[in-house]
């Protein structure tokens, strides 16, 4: 009898046990020395701009931006006044621009004039009647635009070279990494072994660097572009495209009528992400997949893998 019962009870401990181990082990403490040494480092870049600005090499820089900034601005009076030139030959811009309608007659509101880009003449809501709360929508647009389009090269990266065997994530899909993190999982960067770089401390620690490290940029920008003036730097642009060394590399502002057709680009594209990301959100939500995956099932089989499957 007791041969009988003592397997028995063996199997009812390794069952517990296993589902102890499966059970999620939600941990997001971290040690002082981490979040002390994710604040310090965080606070480098604001410390050696502040060290910089403050020392005789940023006075030396801040005097050569003086003898050059008169030069500088009359560049970009100049290449605005192209600029304009150009939106008034394009396509894209004033009163004969493509519309959201095509050719079916609409009343398009008289306040959208087409002196942004992208702008196809939807305003349903009349959001756009003040021109002050006009401008301030368009740059809120850019910058989530971006954002969108940056997450999104983010989200499916990673699960495209994992999928395709290029490299190996810990775990590729985008919306576990922060549950893994959550779980406290240690995740490789880039899906290099070994390589932990905020990939092995607590979700605490990683909560703050990004809060630190995007402090940074959004100072900036609500700075405006005289933001890094203090450095010796000009940027010639406006908020929304300050251009210079650091932000136009390429110097594809060169030439107005390329780059007003490259801010509709931009929009276009910024505006497919953030419709991507919708689409993110609810497949995550209701196959609990990424896009990838879901991507690559509903081409194998589109009959079976599809929205209307999913409900029936």
């Amino acid at each position: 009898m007791a041969l009988l019962v003592q397997p028995y009870t063996r199997t009812v401990n390794n069952s517990q046990r296993q589902k102890h181990d499966l059970k999620p082990q939600f941990n997001p403490k971290s040690s002082w020395q981490e979040v002390a040494g994710v604040l310090v480092f965080s606070a480098i870049p604001f410390t050696a701009v502040k060290a910089i600005a403050t020392s005789p090499l940023g006075e030396t820089l801040q005097k050569r931006l003086l003898l050059q900034k008169s030069a500088a601005v009359e560049d970009s009076i100049q290449r605005n006044k192209l600029a304009q030139l150009a939106r008034n030959r394009s396509r894209w811009y004033g009163g004969e621009r493509p519309r959201w309608l095509g050719p079916i007659q609409f009343d398009y509101p008289s306040h959208l004039t087409g002196q942004f880009p992208g702008d196809y003449g939807f305003d349903l809501a009349g959001l756009g009647k003040d021109a002050d709360a006009l401008q301030k929508y368009y740059n809120f647009e850019i910058l989530h635009a971006r954002w969108a389009m940056l997450g999104a090269l983010g989200a499916l990266i990673p699960e495209i070279l994992d999928f395709s065997g290029a490299s190996h994530f810990a775990e590729p899909v985008w919306w576990r990494v922060g549950y893994s993190k959550l779980m406290a999982k240690t995740l490789d960067y880039l899906g290099i072994p070994g390589l932990h770089v905020a990939g092995s401390q607590g979700i605490i620690v990683i909560a703050i660097c990004q809060v630190l490290l995007m402090v940074g940029p959004e100072y900036a920008r609500y700075c405006g572009i005289e933001a890094l003036e203090p450095l010796g730097i000009f940027l010639p642009g406006d908020t929304n495209y300050p251009g210079g060394v650091l932000f136009d590399p390429l110097n594809l502002s060169k030439d107005p009528v390329a780059f007003e057709e490259l801010k509709v680009k931009e929009i276009k594209n910024g505006r497919l992400a953030m419709v991507a990301w919708l689409g993110f959100f609810f497949q995550a939500a209701v196959t609990g997949k990424g896009p990838i995956e879901n991507l690559v099932q509903h081409i194998s089989d589109p009959l079976h893998n599809n929205l209307i499957s999913l409900f029936m």
